[in-house]
């Protein structure tokens, strides 16, 4: 009796802790297969799918979605995901997955109150999807605007580093003969003048973009609205580098003689906006290069043009331009390697919360991604730019 006693106590809460876990709601998530001539990259990769799926939640993954990173649909399937062939079935999920913003066909294949996770890209969204995102009461998460536990924007951060070092290599490849460019070698040699690059924006991008130029030989000059971002850049790089505010005398000298122009201006967060006009770029040098970092927010450049990653470049005034709203795309192992690291945690915690709105109300970070909540746009900056009403998040918080 006393020994059946004891196995009962050894057991019990072991059952209880399984019933518990038998009560927790597990996640439906769908990754889509992007369109790879816009979008090679994934949210999450199998190292991630199997950190997501043995905490019991399925993910449903369209067949071929891992090509344009060279990952196979049986390293998926190995990791804990169903492979499934109709899109359907992946957008039918609760939380869906993806890179690029929503079209409005994928949207009609999701269910009403479910949720959207994907980077914003404002050229690439329009009022129409956010307002079908409204009508079926869904959840819209950016990428860009989820915050971690510092305050700091780790989809940005890891990104932007990426894109940094990526700005530079399409440089060097657009100056060489063989694109089109002056023959020039990015950097510079013993007896020869180096190549002149101009960055636009102190950011992260900015900042890895000049640490890797120099480290090439390049001359370097760096312009930002924010001074303390300039002092910042100059800590980082551990040298002195030509850096001055948006000013337009010195800007308009400084394109005169630029190589390379990396444009890298944020203004989704409410900065100031600046753009340099057609008539400036026209001065440039001809066979200069203009690579458009901000071109999914509308562009530094009055001659920016929204293009993708199958037709990237082209010319204007005699000035080559590269402009892809998701340069990063060219690495897409690498970036969505980076995105994976940081969106599996994130999953486990929207799973402990029991879902998405539960995450949004309990984490202050996952609520600043938010831009659709319920179907009421709750991002002014989203809705001035698209003519859209917006509310405030926290009153609806407050009665949820």
């Amino acid at each position: 009796m006393k020994q059946d006693t004891k196995e009962q106590r050894t057991l019990f809460p072991e059952e209880c802790l399984l019933r518990e876990i038998a009560r927790q709601p597990r996640l439906s998530i769908g990754i889509p297969k992007e369109n790879t001539e816009v979008e090679t990259r994934l949210t999450l990769t199998p190292e991630g799918v199997a950190i997501v799926t043995e905490e019991g939640h399925s993910i449903y993954i369209q067949r071929g979605a891992g090509e344009g990173m060279s990952y196979s649909d049986l390293q998926f399937s190995e990791a804990g995901a169903f492979m499934v062939d109709d899109a359907s079935e992946v957008f039918g999920t609760d939380i869906v997955l993806k890179i690029a913003p929503p079209t409005i066909d994928e949207l009609n294949l999701m269910q009403d109150r479910s949720s959207i996770l994907s980077m914003l890209q404002l050229t690439n969204l329009s009022a129409d999807c956010i307002k079908l995102m409204m009508k079926k009461k869904m959840n819209a998460i950016a990428y860009e605007f989820i915050r971690d536990e510092q305050k700091a924007f780790p989809v940005v951060s890891s990104i932007s580093e990426i894109e940094g070092n990526t700005a530079i290599a399409v440089a060097a490849e657009l100056m060489s003969n063989e694109r089109g460019g002056k023959g020039l070698l990015l950097g510079g040699i013993a007896g020869i003048t180096p190549t002149e690059v101009l960055i636009l924006g102190a950011g992260i991008t900015g900042s890895v973009a000049a640490r890797t130029a120099l480290a090439l030989g390049a001359q370097v000059k760096i312009f930002d609205h924010d001074i303390n971002k300039l002092r910042k850049i100059q800590h980082y790089l551990g040298q002195q580098v030509f850096t001055s505010v948006i000013q337009p005398a010195v800007l308009f000298r400084a394109l005169a003689t630029a190589d390379a122009v990396i444009g890298n201006l944020r203004y989704i967060s409410g900065s100031e906006r600046f753009m340099v006009s057609e008539d400036l770029v026209k001065t440039m040098k001809p066979g200069a290069i203009i690579i458009d970092m901000s071109v999914d927010q509308g562009g530094c450049f009055e001659t920016s043009e929204c293009r993708t990653l199958k037709n990237p470049v082209y010319e204007k005034h005699g000035i080559i331009h590269y402009c892809v709203p998701n340069i990063s795309a060219r690495v897409a192992r690498t970036s969505s390697m980076a995105l994976s690291n940081i969106f599996a945690p994130i999953l486990l915690k929207v799973g402990n919360s029991g879902g998405v709105k539960s995450a949004i109300s309990e984490s202050s970070g996952f609520c600043h991604g938010a831009y659709i909540f319920g179907g009421v746009l709750v991002n002014h900056l989203i809705g001035d730019y698209y003519g859209i009403t917006s509310n405030d998040i926290g009153l609806l918080l407050a009665g949820y």
